[in-house]
């Protein structure tokens, strides 16, 4: 049988979502060890992406095989994956039912704040300089016309193609001093949202032009600035199935 499995995750004190070779605690590693302490047997997971050390997830799903029921084990799971990590739902799946490949829509958020709070550190990036709203909108909207992504994407990546299809692109104030930047597509590229956001801060410095984004884009040539902002800011906040609606 194959399960998918809806979990959250506060990401600051794990290396990552990916199990790898080294000392190191990662959200995989840390459940696949959950489910062998439940099963006695090796279970291992196949998550919706990969996200880096330090960013979070409000909805993220992974899957995996067993001959087992574990639709009636979600107490189970959440007593051994600390605190930080939270299992919401677990369900049966058709058994060609892929958590990464069969995704058709994923989002994210990146939240900043403009003002001293320790309530939110590590939780949201203290942006110490002035926002500007605007500019940083016009630099949002500006990749709705693009579908070819090259320029914000991290070397050393192993995809075939750098399309991404855009659904939503833009920045909000959603209290004074705290902002929200929501982009959606249908899939994202390694370091893909840092990048971005770091460029329309860029540009609402005045330290990089649109004229030069749109050049890099049309070019698909990295920016001469790029700027990954920290992780600590970033959330995946949705993923979306043609065939579930959980």
């Amino acid at each position: 049988m194959r399960f998918f499995v809806r979990i959250a995750y506060r990401g600051t004190h794990f290396s990552g979502w990916q199990s790898q070779q080294s000392d190191v605690t990662t959200i995989q590693e840390t459940i696949e060890k959950a489910l062998h302490t439940i099963s006695g047997s090796t279970l291992p997971i196949i998550g919706c992406g990969r996200t880096d050390s330090g960013v979070h997830a409000k909805k993220f799903y992974f899957h995996f095989d067993s001959e087992l029921e574990w639709t009636d084990r979600i107490y189970s799971l959440n007593s051994l994956c600390g605190y930080d990590i939270a299992i919401q739902n677990i369900f049966k799946v058709d058994e060609g039912a892929h958590a990464r490949f069969d995704a058709t829509r994923r989002d994210y958020n990146y939240l900043l704040h403009t003002y001293k709070d320790p309530f939110l550190r590590g939780l949201s990036y203290y942006f110490k300089e002035e926002f500007d709203l605007d500019r940083c909108n016009e630099a949002a909207e500006l990749l709705l016309e693009y579908s070819d992504f090259t320029t914000f994407c991290k070397t050393n990546t192993d995809v075939t193609h750098k399309k991404c299809e855009l659904f939503i692109s833009e920045w909000k104030e959603v209290e004074p001093g705290k902002y929200i930047y929501h982009i959606s597509a249908n899939r994202f590229l390694r370091g893909m949202v840092r990048l971005i956001v770091g460029m329309c801060l860029n540009i609402g410095k005045g330290r990089l032009s649109l004229e030069e984004v749109r050049s890099a884009l049309n070019q698909k040539l990295t920016l001469d600035r790029a700027w990954s902002v920290p992780a600590h800011g970033l959330y995946l906040t949705d993923v979306q199935y043609p065939y579930l609606n959980d």
